[in-house]
């Protein structure tokens, strides 16, 4: 089977069990080079980057994600 096949059904049928598996390297890479709070403290700014960039590409305002999460 050629590579390009197999990592396309890969993507296609498992990409779910990849992406975990991937996160799951990654987390477990920092805990060890960086602690179990670290790790944590990075994952969440991950997550945070993740959220902005995914409204940024959505074509929706920055300024009122920002105005919405800084309410009174």
């Amino acid at each position: 089977m050629e590579w390009e096949k197999l990592i396309s059904e890969l993507l296609k049928y498992h990409r779910g069990k990849l992406i975990g598996i991937f996160l799951g390297l990654v987390f477990g890479l920092l805990t060890a080079f960086f602690g179990f709070w670290r790790a944590v403290f990075i994952a969440i700014c991950i997550i945070v980057g993740y959220v902005i960039g995914k409204k940024i590409d959505e074509h929706k305002s920055f300024k009122n994600l920002l105005e919405k999460f800084f309410e009174d």
